[in-house]
């Protein structure tokens, strides 16, 4: 009996310290893979940011790519992180945001990771100023005109409305104009080459291929601006106020239409005595938010609404950003071949 109590111990110890070994060496070849694993692990705050990235690193060898928000997200001004997305950004290596406040979590990742690398795609270009500081003589006639016909308790509400919208002292979305866009793609293959300069050149090389489809672009918005120069317009939301400035537009008026925004009988009143007073033929407007607006204006009016993406959504394909774009170009086109 004693016999088979020491044997059933002894099978028992045998037992425990293979399953021990078995643990351990799993273990530490886990580790001994994380240790070997060279791959830098890039993470993109939002949609243009992504495309750029893909096409700087397509077939670049050890890069991993993720995106932290869907492409059905939209703008980034609003958005929360979420605990994926802090288990994300804490094992990613570089962290490439659009930059110019319209990533309000920023100083929120920075200090939780301080060790994480964070690349700005607009830095060092000129953006426009946001909605707040962008209002001309004609938006201040507005605005006067506006106090005009309201009351006090009106004009007190439509105040709290517009303060509660300002994302920013800058406009950031410069993606929406191809040069600046170009010049962001060449900031993300700095950032990708300061980070893993074994691939430099590649970086490099991708990021030329891909500018010179987007240079395509800007040829023909520059055919186009022989029609559209100095045409005044209306827009319905900020982004497109890099539109206009590369098409030579002179921009009238922006309300920066989102999901919160509403826009006052009194506000749409002196909008179109402002559209009918300045001969504004074209509104550039986003179909998700300025729909409603953009039917009343072409009812009351001789405007021609164009309903523009802002490109911020859409499939994860290399050329996509060109093939919005492309669209965009062609629905401005013909609003003057019509």
């Amino acid at each position: 009996m004693k016999k088979s109590k020491y044997l059933f111990v002894a099978l028992m110890l045998l037992a425990i310290t293979l399953a021990s070994g078995i643990f351990t060496g799993t273990y530490m070849s886990l580790d001994e893979g994380r240790q070997k694993d060279t791959r830098l692990r890039a993470v993109t705050s939002f949609y243009p940011v992504y495309i750029a990235a893909l096409n700087v690193t397509e077939n670049v060898p050890d890069v991993s790519l993720q995106n932290l928000s869907e492409p059905q997200t939209g703008c980034m001004h609003d958005y929360q992180l979420t605990p994926q997305d802090m288990i994300l950004l804490s094992q990613a290596d570089l962290f490439l945001v659009n930059g110019g406040g319209i990533e309000n979590f920023l100083t929120e990742t920075a200090e939780a990771y301080p060790a994480l690398t964070i690349a700005q795609a607009s830095g060092g270009l000129s953006l426009l100023p946001g909605e707040e500081e962008s209002h001309s003589d004609d938006e201040h006639q507005l605005e006067n005109s506006r106090e005009e016909r309201h009351t006090e308790e009106e004009h007190r509400q439509e105040d709290s409305r517009e303060e509660a919208h300002v994302h920013s002292g800058e406009n950031a979305h410069v993606w929406m104009d191809t040069e600046l866009y170009r010049d962001m793609v060449q900031n993300i293959a700095a950032a990708f080459s300061a980070a893993d300069p074994r691939h430099q050149q590649r970086y490099q090389e991708n990021a030329e291929e891909y500018c010179r489809k987007i240079e395509e672009l800007t040829e023909q918005i520059e055919e186009l601006k022989t029609l559209t120069e100095k045409e005044p317009v209306v827009i319905l939301h900020e982004a497109y106020a890099y539109v206009a400035k590369q098409l030579g537009m002179e921009e009238l008026y922006c309300l920066n239409l989102d999901e919160e925004r509403q826009t006052s009988a009194g506000e749409a009143a002196e909008l179109i005595r402002q559209i009918s007073e300045h001969g504004v033929k074209i509104v550039l407007a986003e179909e998700r938010y300025g729909k409603d607006l953009g039917q009343m204006l072409e009812a009351e009016t001789d405007v021609k609404v164009c309903y523009l993406d802002t490109l911020v959504r859409g499939e994860y394909q290399k050329d996509s950003y060109l093939s919005a774009v492309q669209k965009n170009i062609e629905m401005l086109r013909s609003l003057w071949e019509d």
